[in-house]
């Protein structure tokens, strides 16, 4: 027999699944907006040269290649990976957005801000909150180097926690300058800075004494001296000066940093020097949002002045924050933070029952009109015993039942039974609507 689960980091969404998610999307969507971003949407595949080189070796790496079709695809003369592929599934909505601009630049306002909720793929090792397909919820903004613009994402950030009920998160912040410069304070020559950032970016996942390691292997003779700087946080930018002692200070990189938590004027805002964000295209200001019973992040960006110029000879600053709502959703399905009408959703507000074959007609009849009144209605699907017919709708949270038997028919009435306060009365089909809209709650 064929195996039925899911490929390994893939997963099926059941309805209740998929309500979780659409409430989680429809806060995030309702923020953006409200800061002023407009929607956008890209293709699931891309060009593989459209992907590769804008996410470091590592990234590369990790791109879901897509295998050349018919008679592209020669397998006996091929030499590389690249030699069988073409496309490529996404594997993040942000070099998509480069490739966007630049496209269309004459099509887009001088300052784009807009939001994109989709989902990518990785071949990654799955874990925890960790899947090889998953959705970004991004935010950008494009067109100034402005600290307004990081002010703005991270207080549009914050707000969609809060409003999803978070109180416990942090906001760590650093520069790309900063930090390269502090690698190069300590010994490591210009070529292996990327390298360097990679290492530092595991600090998280291997722990100070494994990167120390790493670091040494790279030349750094003072190794443990370095992961003990970086591991401060502070959120006062004259205190991390002195951690530079008498080597070269990024001064515009501290100014920055300066002005985007004075603007941002958010008290979860702190410095962290250690925060690396391994991705190759992030030029400046970097940023993460942790909470206390999650490994990882949950989201993080930074900004890429240099990231769209890749495709264009324009070089148009840019920055932007995502957020990752698989991350999201698992602390909040640990921590029961769903409200209750979400965990206890129904596909209906009321199901119609079927007695027999005779009544099939009646009750579709009955059921298109309380959909026309704005009901959500379900409809029995054959003739069955009324008890199992209440049962099913018990089974699905539905409140409402509408029976109609030949006897009520006869009447001209249906009988509408409450299984929330196990109530029944019969009504006349006139006042049918009336009475099933006095029951429901008001949406």
């Amino acid at each position: 027999m064929a195996k039925t689960n899911p490929a390994r980091g893939m997963r099926d969404f059941l309805p209740a699944d998929v309500r979780k998610r659409e409430y989680v999307i429809k806060i995030i969507k309702e923020v953006y907006e409200s800061y002023g971003f407009e929607p956008l949407e890209t293709p699931a595949v891309e060009n593989l040269e459209t992907l590769l080189g804008k996410y470091g070796e590592e990234g590369n790496q990790l791109i879901f290649r897509i295998l050349k079709r018919g008679e592209k695809l020669d397998l006996q003369n091929a030499t590389s990976e690249n030699d069988l592929a073409d496309l490529a599934l996404r594997y993040d909505l942000t070099v998509p957005l480069a490739r966007v601009v630049s496209h269309y630049r004459d099509k887009l306002p001088k300052f784009l801000k807009r939001y994109q909720i989709q989902p990518v793929w990785r071949a990654d090792r799955p874990a925890r909150g960790r899947f090889r397909e998953f959705f970004q919820c991004d935010v950008d903004w494009i067109g100034s180097r402005s600290a307004v613009i990081e002010a703005e994402l991270i207080s549009a950030v914050t707000d969609v926690l809060r409003r999803l009920g978070f109180n416990d998160f942090w906001v760590r912040i650093n520069h790309r300058d900063l930090l390269l410069t502090l690698l190069g304070g300590f010994g490591i020559c210009p070529e292996l800075l990327d390298p360097a950032v990679i290492v530092v970016d595991k600090l998280d996942k291997i722990g100070p004494a494994a990167v120390a390691g790493e670091l040494k292997a790279l030349g750094v003779e003072k190794a443990e001296s370095l992961v003990s700087i970086i591991q401060k946080t502070t959120s006062s930018v004259e205190e991390l000066r002195k951690d530079f002692g008498s080597g070269p200070v990024p001064d515009a990189a501290l100014e920055n940093l300066e002005a985007i938590i004075s603007l941002a004027n958010c008290p979860a805002v702190i410095i962290d020097p250690s925060l690396a964000r391994g991705l190759s295209y992030y030029t400046g200001a970097i940023f993460e949002i942790n909470v206390p019973d999650l490994a990882g992040s949950l989201g993080g960006g930074g900004r890429y002045d240099g990231l769209i110029g890749m495709f264009s000879k324009e070089q148009i600053p840019a920055c932007g924050f995502s957020l990752g709502l698989e991350r999201i959703l698992v602390v909040m399905e640990e921590r029961r933070m769903f409200p209750p009408e979400i965990e206890t959703a129904s596909p209906a507000d009321v199901l119609v029952t079927l007695f027999s074959s005779e009544t099939i007609r009646e009750s579709l009849k009955i059921a298109a009109e309380l959909r026309t009144a704005g009901i959500r209605v379900t409809v029995y699907p054959e003739p069955d015993k009324i008890g199992k017919q209440l049962r099913y709708a018990d089974q699905i949270n539905i409140p409402i039942v509408v029976l109609v038997g030949e006897s009520e028919l006869q009447e001209d009435s249906v009988s509408i039974k409450n299984l929330v306060q196990s109530g029944q009365k019969s009504v006349g089909r006139k006042n049918l609507i009336k009475e099933i809209k006095a029951m429901l709650p008001t949406r």
